[in-house]
């Protein structure tokens, strides 16, 4: 892991936190069309039920990721590092906090929504014991979509 990486809840409306969400949806909508986004606005992460984590290198905010609690699992959204700092395991450390956050709260799965062409974050989920399923809660089949979920045990 990233020496010097600090994890902390934080307020996604915070100046640092809507940099990396405008970069996150910047990168998705390289990659995808707008109806193969499902991206959670500021408002909607701001909402209870939401965990919001920034990962801080000094006084620079470089990674964020988010935890929705549902009935029975939480469903992973906004996982994003700074490209400049990927590679450092940054990614692997924000999704365990948002993981022992999910399971501090009872929950004992772990759901998400990636998108296909995102090799390193499918690599990563894997790697972390994610496996494929089909798709849950409101979203449909879409062929850019893969869907996946762990227990947390």
């Amino acid at each position: 892991m990233s020496t010097g990486l600090r994890l902390t809840p934080a307020s996604p409306s915070l100046p640092e936190a809507r940099r990396l969400i405008r970069a996150l949806d910047d990168y998705l909508a390289s990659l995808y069309p707008g109806q193969s986004n499902h991206l959670l606005d500021v408002a909607a992460l701001e909402q209870p039920g939401v965990s919001f984590y920034l990962g801080w290198l000094g006084d620079k905010a470089v990674a964020c990721g988010a935890i929705v609690a549902h009935a029975g699992y939480v469903e992973l959204k906004r996982m994003y590092v700074d490209p400049q700092h990927r590679g450092q395991g940054i990614a692997r450390a924000l999704l365990a906090a948002l993981e022992a956050t999910a399971r501090e709260t009872g929950k004992v799965l772990a759901r998400l929504e990636t998108g296909i062409h995102q090799a390193e974050a499918i690599a990563l989920y894997r790697a972390c014991g994610f496996a494929e399923r089909t798709p849950f809660g409101s979203y449909a089949a879409d062929p850019l979509s893969l869907f996946m979920e762990k227990p947390l045990e």
